[in-house]
């Protein structure tokens, strides 16, 4: 059973929340370097018995910065939600990141929001955290006000998986490229996309193989091209087996991303639903074909392919 956390939008927060441990981080992806911190802090909890809670921040201080910067989480805000609520955390402050939060001072942070507010006893940060107004803030300058503000700092040192660091950036890239399967294995669960499908030109349903459409609005975008996939309907653990097409569909010379997934087997209307896709494999890059007859024939290919990744 999961469970029941403290939900708060700024830093009022209760007194049996205070003297806490704090995790502070944006955590998009909740990767293997996230959870190992978490496992720390779960001993830290049973050793000392004390509460755990994470401070993170919306939108990503990195899109806030930077408007243009569209495609870039790893998980949506209900997906990071979901995945802490299973991570044994007590409480979950999620700050919004605006122009007033983001001028504040580093030192003042410490102060007036650590010490003052929070009153954190031990402040789990990755050895690469900044914060405070442009970036001044590091983990030197919180260590260096320990005993001013009697918290104490724990940066565990960065986890490794073949020679790797586990971090969001890294992930990011290897969707990027297409390296779906290792990026699955540094999440430790397959990397999904979260969304309501679309009406869309119905050229799937016109070419024999009818497609749920589904925006990827915020998320990082993976290499374009086939996929081997799996899909969970709302309140519904079941997973249906299916082949997605995240790209433009340049044979039909579409201007928009889109995720395009043909689910096995099934005939019920899914238009409004919500739907959870899991990519699993990558088959093949997006390509262009001269005639709907050679992607149909392209098509069948790739079902025989994914059908057999899928068994």
């Amino acid at each position: 059973m999961v469970k029941k956390i403290k939900f708060y939008n700024n830093f009022k927060i209760s007194n049996i929340h205070k003297k806490s441990i704090l995790l502070v981080g944006n955590f998009d992806g909740l990767h293997l370097g996230h959870q190992k911190l978490f496992n720390l802090a779960k001993k830290y909890k049973k050793n000392f018995k004390l509460k755990i809670g994470v401070v993170t921040f919306e939108p990503i201080p990195k899109m806030y910065f930077n408007s243009k910067l569209k495609n870039f989480r790893i998980s949506s805000k209900s997906q990071k939600i979901k995945i802490l609520k299973n991570l044994g955390l007590d409480f979950l402050i999620t700050k919004k990141f605006d122009k007033k939060f983001s001028n504040m001072k580093s030192y003042n942070f410490i102060k007036e929001v650590l010490y003052k507010k929070l009153n954190a006893k031990y402040i789990f940060v990755s050895n690469n955290f900044r914060f405070g107004n442009k970036r001044e803030g590091n983990v030197k300058q919180l260590i260096n006000n320990e005993k001013n503000y009697n918290y104490k700092i724990i940066k565990p040192k960065p986890f490794k998986l073949k020679n790797k660091i586990i971090s969001s950036t890294l992930i990011r890239k290897l969707l990027s490229n297409g390296k779906i399967e290792f990026a699955n294995k540094l999440l430790n669960r397959c990397w999904s996309v979260d969304g309501k499908v679309e009406k869309g030109r119905q050229l799937g349903k016109k070419i024999g193989f009818p497609t749920c459409n589904i925006d990827i609005k915020d998320y990082v975008l993976a290499k374009p091209g086939v996929y081997a996939v799996k899909i969970y309907r709302k309140n519904n653990n079941f997973p249906l087996k299916g082949i997605a097409n995240l790209g433009y569909r340049p044979t039909f010379n579409q201007k928009k991303i889109l995720l395009e997934v043909h689910i096995f087997n099934f005939h019920a209307n899914l238009y409004n639903k919500h739907l959870t896709i899991e990519l699993i494999n990558f088959i093949r890059k997006e390509k262009k074909f001269k005639n709907i007859n050679q992607l149909k024939k392209q098509i069948n290919l790739d079902l025989k392919i994914v059908k057999k990744k899928l068994k």
